[in-house]
């Protein structure tokens, strides 16, 4: 018998439930070992739409929004596609010269203008990074757009990637200009029959939501919305995103120098069992890991305050993921 995303969502739930996500006689159960990480917060395992581990070890219910840190990279990432499908931007390769040159510094290198979206939602903008050591005097400065986008140029745009949040920044401020709206009313309007509450969070000196950090989100939205990159773009019967943009998202673009993991348009890219996913990443260890092929919605929320580095926590994450993947 095939099974199919229609043949699991048919199925009893005590059925699905009395499956075992892997092999639980050759290693501890899912639940205890995630229990064991004091950092965890809270656990959801959905396979073919069914629910089937939920799991609240410290903090608020599943229902309430917590902060996902870069996850949120993921979801303005997303926005980018929807701006695509609405014509407002005419493609990826667009230069922020041809975009939205308002925002171009005019102390910027002469390459500034020639960065490209796919650039900035790949993360190789070629730009000094504004994350990690630097990301402190990022937020400190008077305008945040300028100052990322005024840095040197230490790569060429559309080459190796460099993590930094300033990117993902000039990528939400371009959402904004070319929408008319802010990035807080485009995450309600695009994503919230999905994400469902999405509260203010941080702005810069000029007025723009912080794009790719500080966001926040409930564990329940980021598992509707890992259904709906599932279903190809489609909720409840409307259309929020293309397929096309989902398609085009989980190819890999480039590759973290630090977990080895490959990076598309706004998703880390591995691999499990045979079978290709994607994981939105944030700082603390918040995750939200999607495989298409296992029809696999992995969410979990930690500590934000508390590092979750690869070869650390965020390293005993992403091989829970992987085993929870490659089980099913």
């Amino acid at each position: 018998m095939m099974i199919t995303r229609r043949s699991l969502l048919a199925a009893p739930a005590c059925l699905l439930l009395s499956r075992p996500l892997f092999a639980q006689e050759a290693q501890p159960s899912l639940i205890a070992r995630a229990q064991a990480h004091e950092q965890m917060r809270t656990l959801l395992v959905q396979r073919g739409g069914v629910r089937v581990v939920e799991e609240v070890f410290r903090g608020p219910g599943v229902a309430v929004p917590v902060n996902v840190k870069s996850a949120s990279k993921t979801l303005v990432a997303t926005l980018l596609g929807c701006a695509l499908d609405r014509g407002e931007v005419p493609g990826v390769s667009s230069g922020l010269g041809e975009v939205a040159p308002e925002l171009i510094p005019a102390e910027a290198a002469e390459e500034v203008a020639d960065i490209t979206l796919e650039d900035l939602v790949t993360l190789r903008a070629g730009l000094e990074r504004t994350s990690g050591a630097n990301y402190g005097g990022w937020v400190a400065s008077r305008n945040w757009v300028a100052n990322a986008l005024g840095r040197e140029m230490v790569a060429e745009p559309g080459g190796r990637m460099l993590y930094s949040t300033g990117s993902t920044h000039v990528l939400g401020a371009v959402l904004a200009e070319v929408s008319g709206e802010s990035l807080l009313a485009l995450m309600r309007d695009r994503l919230g029959a999905v994400l469902g509450e999405v509260p203010r969070w941080t702005r810069d000196p000029q007025g723009y939501y912080l794009g790719g950090n500080e966001m926040a989100v409930s564990p329940e939205g980021l598992a509707r919305f890992g259904e709906m990159i599932l279903a190809g773009g489609m909720h409840e019967g409307a259309r929020l995103v293309s397929a096309d943009w989902i398609t085009r998202s989980f190819v890999a673009r480039t590759r973290s120098p630090w977990s080895g993991l490959g990076y598309g348009y706004g998703w880390f890219l591995g691999e499990a069992g045979g079978m290709g996913y994607g994981l939105a990443r944030g700082y603390g260890g918040q995750v939200l890991a999607v495989c298409p092929e296992a029809e696999v919605v992995v969410v979990i929320t930690s500590d934000p305050n508390q590092p979750a580095r690869s070869g650390g926590y965020f390293g005993a994450l992403q091989s829970l993921v992987e085993e929870v993947i490659a089980g099913a």
